[in-house]
């Protein structure tokens, strides 16, 4: 019996509280669908499970050593590039090495902090809703930024919302302590995250590399680590 419940247990993923509104609603409306015309309310149970599935918040395994940058979150490396972090971020006005990761519909949304250390600055910025993909939407689109501070050196971190993305949620404040993969926020129905750190930094993923919040490594900080060589398969 042990067994058997332990197995359900890991085929359960737990719901972040953020989807239970969410989940009330589709409930609800099947409900009521189904008074309505059957069809339709197999429509909107389908609709219900997915809304389950897009707000899970499984458990994370975060691999811990000074200097590693862990994915926020999970998704596609749509971009490795040099850029010069947004103007109004507590970061240094020069080119930084900027590490994109694309959130579609289908992935876990919940964002975690790539490195341990405190919040120095949060800064949300109102703008459009271009798709996320594109690279002027890390000064377009409506965005909330994150700057922690880990050894003396401070990354950023900026949730950017997208076309279907339409609510950033933040849980954390200025001045608190994250540990690596510790959460910190979630972006509702596809997105990206932007991370910036120095030039120094050596960069361990690829680009169309898939990254798992709070358990990919992304960089090195303290570029102990030798570069790593992608091969396309």
């Amino acid at each position: 019996m042990s067994d058997i419940l332990e197995s359900m247990r890991r085929i359960l993923v737990p719901i972040h509280r953020e989807g239970y509104p969410y989940i009330l609603i589709g409930l609800v409306a099947t409900i009521l669908l189904s008074l309505l015309w059957s069809p339709l309310g197999w429509i909107g149970g389908i609709l219900t499970v997915w809304v389950c599935y897009f707000f899970r918040d499984p458990p994370r395994v975060t691999p811990i050593r000074d200097g590693l940058v862990v994915s926020p979150a999970d998704g596609r490396v749509s971009l490795i590039t040099t850029a010069v972090p947004p103007a109004d971020l507590d970061l240094p006005q020069e080119p930084m090495t900027r590490i994109s990761v694309f959130m579609n519909v289908f992935d876990c949304h919940v964002n975690r902090s790539p490195v341990a250390g405190r919040i120095t600055q949060i800064l949300y910025t109102p703008g459009l809703f271009l798709n996320a993909e594109l690279d002027k939407a890390s000064e377009d689109n409506e965005r909330n930024a994150l700057v922690i501070e880990s050894a003396g050196v401070k990354i950023g971190v900026v949730q950017i919302a997208g076309l279907v993305a339409r609510r950033i949620v933040s849980f954390v404040k200025t001045g608190d302590s994250l540990g690596a993969g510790e959460r910190f926020g979630l972006i509702r129905f596809g997105s990206r995250l932007d991370i910036y750190v120095p030039l120094s930094t050596q960069v361990l993923v690829g680009l169309g590399q898939m990254a798992v919040a709070g358990e990919t490594v992304l960089a090195d900080l303290t570029a102990n680590e030798p570069a790593r060589q992608f091969r396309a398969g």
